[in-house]
């Protein structure tokens, strides 16, 4: 009967729920090492609507002391692992078919359902329990459940099974060897990949890929993101700062945040990812503490662009128009990266680039403008924070620099990239 069961959990989750109540009360017994019947009946549903059936043994919510003694090993920390995402983003990460995605998770499901041991793991992304996205993690190795633990947000106990829109993760670790077949012969990959699917809510990481912190956090960010705005919350590629009892919202680049240990130690958490709500904002990773906190709506926000030229004042403050329209060209010295972000993200940018401006003209939220460059060098993390701290403080007027030959080519740049990349759709406010 379980072999039916697993066969059938890969191609009709409503089917598996059929077969799952008859054949659950004659195994029962040894489905799951858990304090409570009642859970373990209801996990073990929730988790074959998923696809997945349980063989043997479920370990749920463990804690890394129980962790350690399942085996868990500290992995070695990857980078530039292959992710493919299914629908459609910005951010030229390489697609992959409904088909594909259909064969590889029959893969998995099927991997995931004849092993004797299943670890799952339920977290978030965000700590707001009115915005944020439950995440469930179905893993064949518990290495993998420490990785992601360090990466999600705490969440109560069962506050998975009340969530209408939870994301799943998939981890098959000793499966890497297959993707191929599913992915075509083409794809090329060293320890293993990722492939999300942002219609399903649904991330497969199949060989090391869960070792790969940074990836994981731009594919969860991307699956989140309709979520959290569905839910009523703004999520921005920004960094919340933390100084004077205030809370400042930033938009920089990478480079600059990383170079200025400064900005590091006033950051709430050092990877890009704030929600705004009605009333509220967080961070969508951890903090520095690991507690889930919620903190007031930005006071200020500063967005930060570098350039050599010193087109742009060293300071100055923006409206909401100008606010947007600077963050929409994401300008660092000769380059634009829209939005801030070169992550795979499922909104269009000029869509974000309006938000945040229907954001900042609704809440009156002053908003400044910093050069990272002053004479052609880079300035120190000392005084980018005073900077900062100048603007945080509001006293500061309009300090836009008159229109000379190298403003009116700045100028000219910016236009020519915007009026390229979105044609004639800029709202009649975003200005220089």
């Amino acid at each position: 009967m379980l072999g039916l069961l697993r066969r059938r959990a890969a191609s009709s989750p409503a089917a598996t729920l059929q077969l799952f109540q008859c054949c659950y009360h004659r195994s029962s017994e040894r489905l799951l090492p858990c304090r409570d019947q009642e859970v373990s009946y209801g996990l073990n549903w929730a988790i074959a609507t998923r696809g997945v059936v349980v063989k043997d043994k479920v370990f749920y919510n463990l804690e890394p002391s129980e962790l350690q003694k399942s085996g868990t090993t500290c992995a070695e920390r990857l980078s530039g692992t292959p992710l493919h995402v299914k629908g459609n983003v910005i951010g030229g990460f390489p697609d992959i078919s409904r088909g594909q995605f259909a064969k590889l998770l029959k893969q998995v499901t099927f991997h995931l359902s004849s092993i004797s041991s299943l670890y799952v793991q339920d977290g978030a992304i965000g700590s707001s329990t009115e915005c944020d996205a439950k995440v469930r993690v179905i893993s064949d190795n518990p290495s993998a459940i420490m990785s992601l633990s360090n990466i999600l947000q705490k969440t109560p106990d069962r506050a998975i099974s009340h969530d209408t829109c939870p994301l799943t993760i998939y981890v098959a670790s000793s499966i890497s060897t297959n993707v191929r077949n599913a992915l075509g012969s083409g794809t090329q990959y060293a320890n293993g990949v990722a492939v999300a699917d942002i219609e399903r809510s649904s991330l497969i990481l199949c060989g090391k890929a869960f070792a790969d912190s940074a990836m994981l956090k731009d594919a969860l960010t991307a699956l989140a993101a309709p979520i959290l705005s569905a839910r009523g919350g703004l999520p921005v590629p920004g960094w919340l700062l933390s100084s004077g009892g205030f809370i400042v919202l930033l938009f920089a680049p990478v480079e600059v945040i990383k170079s200025c240990t400064e900005i590091q130690d006033v950051l709430v958490s050092t990877d890009s990812g704030v929600v705004i709500s009605s009333k509220q904002s967080t961070v969508l990773f951890p903090t520095k503490s690991r507690a889930p906190q919620l903190f007031t709506k930005p006071a200020t926000v500063v967005v930060v662009s570098s350039d050599s030229t010193d087109a742009l004042p060293l300071v100055s403050k923006l409206s909401p128009g100008q606010a947007a329209y600077h963050f929409l060209a994401g300008y660092q010295d000769g380059k634009f990266v829209p939005a801030y972000n070169r992550a795979p993200s499922p909104f269009d940018q000029l869509a974000l680039a309006n938000s945040l401006f229907l954001h900042l003209k609704k809440d009156k939220t002053p908003t400044y403008l910093i050069n990272a460059k002053s004479s052609g060098k880079q300035i120190d993390g000392k005084d980018l924070m005073r900077l900062i701290e100048l603007a945080q403080s509001n006293g500061m007027t309009d300090s836009s620099k008159p229109e000379d030959a190298r403003v009116a080519e700045l100028k000219g740049k910016y236009r020519s990239f915007l009026s390229g990349k979105f044609g004639k759709n800029l709202p009649e406010e975003f200005s220089f």
